[in-house]
């Protein structure tokens, strides 16, 4: 009697980076940090978490018509999410809870819940909740996002375009934006000199 194969679980990328490799051509993605929001058998979907825009926060928020009352948010960049949709707003922050909501339920109209502690939001109603001050304290707002069908990320991350590893909060929201791509490294103990076009790991 043969032994049966064992049948290949898939890789669930969700709440993981994927650093671009130095060979990576693509414009839009190279140097790049991609938080992943989702990522299942289906396809995946992420936000480049370190190329800014050369609009801030303050300019979004005037071209929406609202006022922006988070002084500490004004000069923040938007960031160029992805290739997808590039006029269209994507807040990736912090889990929000409302008083008398059950913790699983979110706060925003179009919100998708990520395991890690994180949501993003693509409605207006979390801008609004931004404009008064209120909202989510920790935020990354991009236009546009990145988004793979299914099975393409794997073969990427086959051909050693990416290096992936579980991401870690303090990179997207307490870093240098110069620095997530090195600081992204880091998790994985690397630095960018060691990594040749050639070279990569599954």
């Amino acid at each position: 009697m043969g032994i049966m194969p064992v049948a290949e679980s898939p890789i669930n990328l969700t709440h993981h980076f994927l650093i671009a490799m130095p060979g990576m051509e693509d414009e839009a993605f190279a140097k790049s940090v991609v938080y992943l929001c989702e990522h299942s058998a289906r396809g995946a979907l992420g936000l480049v978490i370190n190329k800014p825009s050369d609009i801030n926060l303050k300019r979004l928020f005037d071209k929406v018509e609202l006022p922006l009352a988070r002084d500490d948010l004004a000069s923040t960049p938007v960031f160029q999410g992805g290739p997808v949709q590039t006029e269209r707003g994507f807040v990736l922050h912090e889990a929000v809870f409302s008083a008398g909501a059950s913790p699983s339920e979110p706060v925003y109209a179009s919100t998708m819940t990520i395991p890690g502690g994180l949501e993003m939001t693509t409605s207006k109603d979390v801008l609004e909740a931004m404009s008064t001050g209120a909202g989510p304290r920790k935020v990354l707002v991009s236009l546009g996002y990145a988004a793979w069908g299914e099975g393409q990320l794997e073969s990427e991350i086959a051909e050693n375009s990416w290096l992936t590893v579980g991401a870690d909060l303090a990179v997207i929201f307490d870093t240098p934006v110069d620095q997530r791509y090195d600081k992204a490294l880091m998790l994985l103990g690397l630095q960018a000199w060691m990594l040749s076009p050639e070279a990569g790991h599954a």
